[in-house]
């Protein structure tokens, strides 16, 4: 079994939609979830702008696999700061339940930051799901540590659930 990750091709969005589409269901039951599904998640329908990624200077999508069957995908944005610093900030790393723990999101990671380096950034951000052990377990062992806190308090019936 290889894992390995590397750049996302035109051919291949279908695929990377159906896994945006997996990912949106996991995080709707998420504590925090269903607003991050309406803040900071890609908007739906996931295909649109996904192109123009695949064909921006100041993101990358990468593609996660296992013996070259895609699990996995993961996307990366480029955000120059108010300094002219340039963060890296992961906006999507996603892969399949059954395809997790056997290297394919440290691929993926590792990619996105090699992409991210050679664009001059000084570091890269991702966001974590309070709750969400595992992906904070998993960016943890990559060697991320935590920069920031958001802390919510629901107003009326439309901030339950986060």
């Amino acid at each position: 079994m290889i894992e390995a990750a590397r750049p996302a091709m035109i051919h291949e969005l279908d695929q990377i939609v159906e896994l945006i589409q997996l990912a949106y269901r996991e995080a709707a039951s998420a504590r925090g979830g269903p607003v991050f599904l309406r803040r900071e998640a890609r908007p739906l329908p996931p295909e649109d702008g996904l192109e123009d990624l695949l064909d921006s200077e100041d993101s990358a999508v990468m593609v996660g696999t296992i013996d070259n069957a895609i699990v996995g995908y993961g996307v990366v944005a480029v955000e120059t700061l108010r300094d002219g610093g340039r963060l890296a900030v992961v906006e999507d790393i996603y892969v399949r339940q059954e395809a997790r723990e056997v290297g394919v999101g440290q691929a993926l990671l590792a990619a996105l930051a090699d992409w991210s380096r050679d664009q001059g950034c000084f570091a890269i951000d991702a966001l974590v799901l309070p709750g969400d052990r595992a992906s904070k377990n998993f960016f943890e062992g990559q060697g991320m540590t935590t920069r920031a806190l958001v802390v919510h308090r629901a107003l009326d019936s439309m901030g339950e659930g986060a």
